[in-house]
């Protein structure tokens, strides 16, 4: 019986060119400018740390970093959205869990579907 390995790795470079992309495209769009606006990539963890002044802009900002990501190559459901931001002090902050790999839940399910078509 022939083995499969099941590798869903982001590329830590793409991901940082996407944040960089996103730093600079923010920074120049009209409905950001004078914004409150920090990006942090933390690569070892793969975490983002987000920033903005309100809701609305936290969400205008992860669609345009999903969107460039995956510009960049990496699937859009990389990034784990589940968690909701909060705003703390003047700022509404958020933090995006990038997805490394794959769940031995979810290897052992796409396994067991390849072994039903095979």
């Amino acid at each position: 019986m022939p083995s499969f390995d099941f590798v869903s790795k982001v590329d830590a470079q793409a991901l940082d060119n996407a944040v960089n992309v996103v730093s600079k495209e923010i920074a120049n769009r009209f409905d950001f400018k004078g914004s409150h606006l920090v990006i942090d990539l933390d690569k070892k963890n793969y975490t983002l740390k987000v920033e903005t002044e309100d809701d609305m802009k936290m969400k205008q900002l992860i669609d345009v970093l999903v969107n460039r990501a995956h510009k960049q190559g990496i699937a859009p459901e990389a990034f784990d959205l589940s968690k909701e931001g909060s705003m703390i002090g003047k700022a509404w902050k958020k933090e995006i869990q990038v997805r490394n790999g794959l769940k031995q839940e979810d290897a052992k399910r796409s396994l067991s579907i390849l072994r039903m078509r095979g």
